[in-house]
């Protein structure tokens, strides 16, 4: 098992920011891309953001300029960086990690999700 660990959403104003970070533990021999995603109620989970081990990133157009996601290889860790958040932006945030195991298993893993609400 490897679990992912999320934290830092909230409840924000218009305009405001927020940090989340997320953090695998466990049998990890190597992550490969980590990423987020977003699911608002009533809509299919969405691309925000992704990173690769070489730290090449992928952004949804929505959040280009707004978000910045970033990593901590030693930590296996991934951050996103949201700033000027929106109304829009509310939605139930998901980690996920494309992960290479101990026992050589390469799997997709996923957090539990974290609640980010913006007002307006």
């Amino acid at each position: 098992q490897v679990p992912l660990v999320e934290s830092g959403g909230g409840l924000v104003q218009a305009g405001g920011s927020l940090r989340l970070t997320c953090a695998a533990s466990g049998s990890i021999s190597s992550i490969n891309a980590m990423g987020w995603y977003r699911q608002a109620p009533g809509n299919q989970r969405e691309l925000v953001a992704t990173i690769t081990s070489r730290d090449s990133t992928n952004y949804a157009d929505s959040v280009k300029g707004r978000f910045t996601i970033s990593r901590d290889n030693a930590k296996n860790t991934v951050y996103l960086q949201m700033n000027s958040l929106k109304p829009e932006d509310t939605a139930v945030y998901y980690c996920n990690a494309n992960l290479r195991t101990i026992t050589n298993l390469r799997i997709d893993v996923w957090g539990q999700g974290t609640q980010v609400t913006v007002s307006s």
